[in-house]
């Protein structure tokens, strides 16, 4: 990953952020799988991988595609098998509580890659929501969008959009 240039760098966060994953797919739906795994863990470090679709990983949202901008050449070239992306998401995340502010997507695409890897996940993936209050989850949409307008333009991309999330969480229970 390129550092890009930033109105504001990203700082270490504080040791009570949490570990925030987010998964770019080829798409939404049942046929749907995960084609990018990214996590920000709470002392900022970022990990961001490409994965290469299984055999039977077919389905792909010309849609999705214009969001992330990742193709299934790229894939293919770059990207690490369904293996060695869960070993390494288990190697990183053992043991902890992981979030997710897209729960029911992301732990469906989780799914699909530790079964392709015929592995099963030592982390526990949770809904982001749960950890906000009521008047945060108000104010999550405004200061997540502050956030983004601060950091300028950035990829869609999976640990991109996990630091964004983390900021977002840091931002509503920090000081104001």
């Amino acid at each position: 990953m390129h550092p890009s240039p930033l109105a504001h760098p990203n700082p270490p966060l504080p040791s009570t952020a949490p570990t925030v994953l987010d998964i770019e797919a080829s798409g939404l739906g049942r046929s749907s799988y995960p084609i990018e795994v990214g996590y920000v863990l709470p002392d900022g470090h970022a990990y961001c991988t490409l994965v290469q679709p299984e055999v039977d990983w077919t389905h792909w949202d010309e849609s999705a595609a214009a969001l992330h901008r990742i193709t299934r050449d790229l894939l293919q070239a770059r990207g690490l098998p369904a293996k060695d992306v869960a070993r390494r998401l288990n190697e990183q995340l053992a043991g902890q509580t992981v979030y997710s502010d897209g729960w029911a997507n992301d732990y469906t695409w989780l799914s699909a890659l530790f079964e392709a890897a015929e592995m099963t996940p030592r982390f526990k993936l949770e809904n982001l929501r749960s950890l906000l209050t009521e008047q945060e989850a108000d104010q999550w949409h405004d200061v997540k969008a502050q956030i983004a307008s601060e950091r300028g333009t950035q990829r869609h991309r999976a640990s991109s959009d996990a630091r964004l999330l983390q900021l977002t969480l840091q931002r509503l229970r920090g000081p104001h």
